[in-house]
C-alpha cells in the first residue's frame, strides 16, 4: 500500500499542506477499504503465537490507565544472553478475559504489510519509524489523556474505537512524562476542551501531529488498531551530526580560556569563534549532505529473502589508480573498497545504508570506468 492509497480520498499534496504538523485528520475507509487488511485478528494471533518475538518490554498489559507488573504474567527464561521475562501466553489470556487492553510494541519487522506501511512513511517524512499494536475491548481505556513526542498515524483493522481529541496541544514535546498518577491528573488539567470526538471503524485512518492531546476508548466490543509513530529528526539529533563534523576541526577542539581571564573577554571571544565555526560549518553544502545521508539512513529496508535461492555475488577488486572525483558519501564508498580491496557489490550495497543501491552501483560503474576498480 502506497501513500495515496493510505491517504484516498484526500490527496497527498492537501495532507502535506493542510495537516501535516498542523492539525488531525480522519479518513474514513468506506465499505470497501483495503487499509484494515494490514493486519487482521488472525494475523495478530499468529505474531501472538511467536513466543520468542516477546519479552515484558515490548508486549505490555494495561488495565485502567496502570501496566500490570510484568512478574504477574511474565516468567523468566534462560537465554544465552541472560534470563529474560517471557510474557506466558496462558497468563496474558487471563487478564484479557478479565478485561486488560493489551499493547504489542515495536512490531513492524514482524509483519510484511506493516514494514511495507512503514518504509513508505520514513522515505516520505524522512523519519524514524515504529510500528505498535493496541488490542482493546469494550469500556476499557489503556492509557488517559496524554500526547506523543511523535507524529501518529493510526489505522483501525478490526473493530471500532472512539478517540477524543482536545483543543491543546504541547509546543514540539521530545520528553516522556512518567506514567504515574500525577502526570495523568497534568494531562487532564492541561488538555483543555474536547475538540472532536472521532469514532475509527475497521479501515479508518486518522493523523494526530505531535503533541495532540488525546485519548482512546473501545465502546462497543474489541477492537485492533495499529500506531505507527513518526519521529523525524529535531534539532537534538541535527547537533549530533554537527558536533560529528565539528570534531574534525582542531578549532573546536581547542580548551575554552577561563571565564575570568582578561574579564572575561577571552572566553567572549572564544565562543564568538566557536559559534562562527559551527555556523559555517551548519550552512556548508557538506553538512547538507551529512543530514540527508542521516535522514536516508531512518529509512529502513525490507528484508527479501527467497531461499533456498541465493543472490549472486559480484566480485571487484581495487587497482591502485586513482577513483573519480565525487560526493562524500560516494568517497566513503570507495574508502571502504580501498581498505577491502576485493569485495563483493553486494555487499557494499550492505554496508552504506544512506545511499541506494542504484547510487552505489553507479558509483561502482565510475570507478570502474576511471580504472580504480575491476571484476574478479
Amino acid at each position: 500500500m502506497d501513500m495515496d492509497e493510505l491517504l484516498h480520498p484526500v490527496p497527498l499534496a492537501t495532507f502535506l499542506a493542510e495537516n501535516l504538523g498542523r492539525k488531525p485528520l480522519h479518513i474514513p475507509g468506506g465499505d470497501e477499504s483495503k487499509k484494515s487488511a494490514i493486519l487482521s485478528w488472525s494475523d495478530f494471533n499468529r505474531l501472538l503465537g511467536q513466543a520468542t518475538l516477546w519479552r515484558s518490554d515490548n508486549l505490555l498489559l494495561m488495565r485502567n490507565y496502570v501496566a500490570v507488573p510484568p512478574e504477574q504474567y511474565c516468567h523468566r527464561v534462560a537465554t544465552p544472553s541472560g534470563d529474560i521475562l517471557r510474557p506466558w501466553p496462558q497468563k496474558v489470556e487471563v487478564f484479557l478475559s478479565g478485561g486488560a487492553s493489551l499493547i504489542a510494541n515495536d512490531v513492524m519487522s514482524a509483519h510484511a504489510p506493516l514494514m511495507d506501511l512503514g518504509e513508505v512513511f520514513s522515505r516520505i517524512f524522512a523519519a524514524r519509524v515504529t510500528a505498535n499494536i493496541y488490542c482493546s475491548f469494550e469500556g476499557v481505556r489503556a492509557f488517559g489523556t496524554h500526547f506523543d513526542n511523535h507524529d501518529v498515524i493510526v489505522v483501525q483493522t478490526e473493530g471500532s474505537k472512539v478517540w477524543n481529541l482536545y483543543e491543546n496541544r504541547a509546543d514540539n514535546p521530545v520528553k516522556f512524562l512518567p506514567d504515574d498518577a500525577s502526570s495523568r491528573l497534568w494531562f487532564e488539567e492541561t488538555r483543555g476542551a474536547l475538540m472532536r470526538e472521532v469514532t475509527l471503524e475497521a479501515g479508518d485512518v486518522l493523523y494526530v501531529p505531535r503533541g495532540w492531546y488525546h485519548d482512546a476508548l473501545a465502546t462497543d466490543g474489541p477492537s485492533l488498531h495499529v500506531t505507527f509513530a513518526i519521529s523525524p529528526m529535531h534539532g537534538q539529533n541535527l547537533l549530533t551530526v554537527l558536533n560529528t563534523e565539528a570534531m574534525k576541526d582542531p578549532a573546536y577542539r581547542a580548551y575554552a580560556p577561563p571565564a575570568d581571564e582578561d574579564g572575561g573577554a577571552a572566553l567572549a571571544d572564544h565562543l564568538v569563534n566557536w559559534a562562527q565555526l559551527l555556523a559555517r560549518i551548519a550552512t556548508s553544502p557538506a553538512f547538507h549532505e551529512e543530514v540527508a545521508r542521516a535522514q536516508a539512513c531512518l529509512t529502513p529496508r525490507p528484508p527479501a529473502f527467497a531461499l533456498p535461492d541465493r543472490k549472486p555475488l559480484t566480485v571487484y577488486r581495487t587497482t591502485g589508480r586513482a577513483f573519480p572525483n565525487c560526493s562524500v558519501a560516494v568517497r566513503e564508498v570507495y574508502d571502504w573498497a580501498i581498505l577491502e580491496r576485493r569485495f563483493a557489490i553486494e555487499d557494499m550495497v550492505a554496508q552504506f545504508q544512506s545511499l541506494t543501491e542504484a547510487d552505489i552501483r553507479a558509483a561502482v560503474a565510475a570507478g570502474e570506468q576511471a580504472g580504480a576498480i575491476s571484476r574478479g
